[in-house]
């Protein structure tokens, strides 16, 4: 296993079923087994449940639990589920977490993070410059620096939710997952293999894969709409994009069928997920995909955080 950095653009495979395997080990007992529900002829896979209302808990307690900390802890960039999961995560091992998040972040998720991190900093008005700041802080410190979704020990601990699955739904022939960075699909992909279908889905306006499948190799994008607090990477990851054989190919949904999606899942499983934990599920309602007859269909809810409005 690597120390879970990455230096410029390497296309071998970087994480396998083993390095999930090895990660299910470690987390067991740090995260949730989060449940199952068959409805509307859907396994769902509802793993807004997990701690912190998203699945990003998973990978940032493997990378955790796979390294040394120092007594200043770690480090991350993000104004959103990210930097909520490496924060609790850090907190339940006893460890220290600084924060750095745009001074453009809502008020609200900054407002969560300074209930459960050490220390919250705001830097830029952009994620970009956020990042450049967390980068200097582990230059000057020694802190352990976590991402939000290209390191290898973080896109393994994703990948442990297809464990989980392949227990709960055995017979699943297909699974619909969302992608922003690709951390979560490129963890699926390593576990699964060939074991179960992974199609990508993505929102118009956040086509970070869909894009990069395009070009032939990953590009930077613009990013926008109504899931780009979740989904809003600007490229995608070199750890997913090692693994994207594995993945059948991205479809892209409109806002519209997101929002659609938000209120078709409380309709009939009666689960609230923010506009990113509903995309995989649009690409169903909205008829972008379509099953075959007998075609056993999953969709990975992934998060609770930002549920659009009522009304």
């Amino acid at each position: 296993m690597s120390d879970g950095s990455l230096t410029g653009p390497v296309w071998d495979v970087l994480v396998t079923r083993a390095d999930v395997e090895a990660a299910a080990a470690r987390v067991t007992g740090w995260v949730r087994e989060t449940p199952v529900v068959d409805a509307d002829g859907v396994v769902f896979k509802l793993e807004q449940l997990q701690h912190t209302g998203s699945f990003k808990p998973r990978g940032m307690f493997n990378r955790l639990l796979s390294t040394e900390v120092p007594e200043v802890g770690i480090v991350i960039a993000s104004g959103g589920n990210a930097g909520l999961a490496a924060a609790f995560a850090a907190a339940r091992l006893g460890h220290r977490s600084t924060v750095f998040v745009p001074e453009t972040a809502p008020e609200a998720k900054v407002t969560r993070l300074r209930g459960i991190a050490t220390e919250v900093r705001l830097a830029g008005s952009t994620y970009a410059e956020a990042l450049e700041a967390s980068l200097a802080h582990e230059a000057a410190t020694g802190a352990v620096a976590l991402h939000a979704y290209d390191q290898i020990d973080v896109v393994a601990g994703q990948g442990t939710i297809a464990l989980e699955l392949e227990r709960q739904a055995p017979d699943l022939d297909t699974l619909l997952v969302a992608v922003g960075g690709g951390g979560l699909i490129g963890g699926i992909a390593a576990a699964f293999g060939d074991r179960v279908r992974i199609v990508a889905v993505e929102t118009e306006g956040c086509p970070t894969l869909h894009a990069a499948l395009a070009a032939g190799e990953p590009v930077d994008i613009e990013v926008g709409g109504v899931a780009a607090d979740s989904l809003g990477a600007r490229r995608i990851g070199e750890v997913c994009w090692s693994v994207r054989s594995r993945i059948a190919g991205s479809l892209l949904v409109p806002d519209a069928a997101v929002a659609g999606a938000q209120a078709r899942l409380w309709e009939v499983v009666r689960q609230v997920a923010e506009p990113g934990g509903a995309t995989a599920y649009a690409a169903l309602t909205s008829g972008v995909y379509e099953p075959n007859p007998g075609e056993r269909v999953g969709v990975l809810v992934c998060g609770a955080n930002a549920p659009a409005r009522a009304g």
